[in-house]
């Protein structure tokens, strides 16, 4: 994974040995979606997916201090007929942010989809979280245009 030189911020892939150290990081990004007390419950899941080769997590150190989070799913592209991957958290500890962490996180993500024969990596974030819009976009992200999003909710 990437090892930045000086203060930036150094990427790695997570094993399950790692989930005391990102179940914090992962409690955070639950938090900051307004999902919080899911302690237990968000480190049960995160080792489920870890457990059974389901996401593959990156984390990023900063200064030897674990920071940032992002997970990733895999899927499959039909019309590609090729892998393709949903980045489908990304977190950053508060008093971290604005330092290149998601940045650093985002290009290692596109990096392991690129290395792995991914023909596409997907995000989607709020209509007004213009801050990490305005960090996709500078990253290459471009706005899906022309596809309308459809959710069906099970429960």
């Amino acid at each position: 994974m990437s090892s930045p030189s000086g203060s930036e911020p150094v990427i790695e892939l997570v094993s399950l040995e790692q989930l005391d150290e990102i179940a914090p990081l992962f409690e955070g990004y639950l938090d900051f979606y307004q999902r919080p007390g899911l302690g237990v419950e968000g480190r049960a899941f995160l080792q489920q997916r870890l457990e059974r080769d389901e996401s593959v997590v990156l984390l990023a150190r900063c200064a030897g201090t674990a920071c940032g989070i992002t997970q990733l799913y895999g899927l499959f592209s039909s019309v590609r007929l090729q892998p393709r991957w949903v980045l489908n958290d990304l977190f950053v500890e508060p008093s971290f942010r604005r330092r290149g962490v998601a940045k650093a996180l985002l290009q290692e993500a596109a990096a392991f989809v690129r290395a792995r024969g991914g023909c596409s990596l997907t995000l989607e974030t709020d209509a007004d979280n213009h801050s990490a819009q305005a960090l996709y976009q500078s990253l290459g992200w471009e706005l899906e245009q022309g596809l309308q999003h459809y959710e069906l909710h099970l429960r």
